[in-house]
């Protein structure tokens, strides 16, 4: 019954004074609502990221040569002492080969649905007549697609006989189509088209055409995006004249696969002995999921540190309250002085005042609430994210919210609790 008494006499004491009441809820809301807000888009972000790692494929395994750290390049070369001697591109000695890549899969036959394999030949423009449009070409191989989901509109993939057979056929998207046939799919297949790449001209015939998904990080108007295309990657060699061998590769594992993590440490054991010897470079290989658990910390680490940043007003808004709550305190001097005359104790004065600093802070705390979805939903939707509220930010704003109360409340209410009645009584 205290409690209920306490939290009228709270209400009471706040509805005589709104507009003070108001201003000194400012600060925790302003704080509350930063914070909140912050949440709503960093939550909003992760939920587009995760997405689109799941789009790239939850159970792929990626990889790839990379350069050795130094301790290891040391390592590797037989010293003690010095450094590596660091090459910074890549050679044939280092890529991964086609003979490691069979291995591999006579290896872990019952958990390799496919390996992805690809080669970026660089940007471009795809030409018909006067009509281009902007594209980065990219070579692949047959089971790429199977690493990578694409929704076919028309045509055929690449195949494995158009890589065994250099075939210049190539998959463009639908924004392709859009800018050089009239958005006619039909009759944009095997119709011939220029490429245009690192200053070289080739012909390739059109043999698939896909959908384009736009991109929530793109900022790109729709009149000049950069799309992919598709080549068989025995050409994006050609093209390249590069070195027989791959820097990086896709693994697609079995749908029954217990655990990606351990077979990508399978992966990297099978595939370490062919870089023992080699002192500038190692294989390295990581998950969708390790990738996107990565990502999520760099997200929640940029997060916490604008939030604490946005936090400080919560800091001010506290002041504040500790503030308004003194001078409350002032004004009422003779109505404690009176309540401990007829006997109330000093823990029902400190529990009164503390109260009413708990309910002050507490609707501060509402207001922020709903003032950070609206700002957060605003924020997201200019971003181009779907809006997602994170129900544990409700709870978190809500207990700090009390214990803002109780923290910068407790010195006035003890204050008033020790007051002497009789020079309580006697104040003007």
């Amino acid at each position: 019954m205290l409690i209920i008494e306490n939290i009228k006499i709270a209400f009471s004491a706040l509805l005589s004074n709104k507009m003070r009441s108001l201003l000194t809820m400012l600060g925790i809301i302003i704080g509350i609502g930063s914070v909140i807000a912050i949440m709503t888009v960093s939550s909003s972000l992760g939920n587009v990221v995760s997405d689109s790692f799941q789009e790239m494929g939850a159970n792929n395994i990626i990889a790839g040569v990379k350069q050795r750290a130094q301790e290891e390049s040391v390592k590797a070369n037989g010293m003690r002492f010095g450094a590596a001697s660091g090459s910074s591109s890549l050679e044939e000695k280092d890529l991964v080969t086609d003979e490691m890549i069979t291995g591999l899969r006579e290896t872990f036959p019952g958990k390799i649905d496919a390996i992805a394999i690809s080669e970026s030949v660089g940007s471009g423009t795809a030409s018909k007549g006067n009509t281009s449009a902007n594209i980065m070409v990219n070579g692949i191989n047959d089971e790429y697609f199977q690493s990578s989901k694409i929704t076919l509109l028309a045509g055929r993939r690449i195949k494995s006989s158009d890589v065994e057979g250099n075939k210049k056929v190539i998959m463009v998207s639908d924004k392709v189509v859009e800018s050089l046939f009239n958005g006619d799919n039909e009759s944009a297949l095997w119709q011939k088209i220029i490429i245009n790449s690192n200053g070289k001209y080739e012909d390739f015939y059109i043999t698939g055409i896909y959908e384009y998904e736009e991109n929530s990080f793109s900022s790109e108007s729709s009149s000049d995006i950069t799309t992919m295309a598709y080549i068989p990657l025995s050409v994006a060699k050609e093209w390249l004249h590069s070195d027989k061998g791959y820097s990086q590769f896709t693994v697609v594992t079995a749908q029954d696969i217990e655990s990606v993590s351990s077979f990508a440490e399978e992966i990297e054991q099978y595939l370490e002995p062919y870089y023992i010897t080699n002192k500038d470079y190692e294989i390295g290989v990581s998950t969708m999921e390790s990738m996107t658990e990565s990502m999520y910390e760099m997200i929640d680490t940029i997060t916490i540190a604008v939030s604490l940043i946005a936090g400080i007003s919560l800091l001010v808004g506290g002041i504040g309250v500790m503030n308004i709550m003194m001078v409350s305190i002032a004004e009422r001097t003779r109505e404690i002085g009176t309540r401990k005359a007829l006997g109330a104790k000093n823990s029902s004065i400190r529990l009164q005042f503390i109260t009413e600093s708990v309910i002050l802070c507490l609707i501060g705390g509402i207001f922020g609430i709903i003032t950070g979805f609206i700002l957060g939903a605003i924020a997201a939707n200019i971003l181009g994210y779907q809006t997602t509220v994170p129900g544990t930010a409700i709870i978190i704003s809500v207990c700090f919210s009390m214990a803002t109360g109780v923290f910068f409340g407790y010195y006035p209410a003890n204050k008033a609790a020790k007051m002497n009645p009789v020079e309580a009584l006697r104040y003007e």
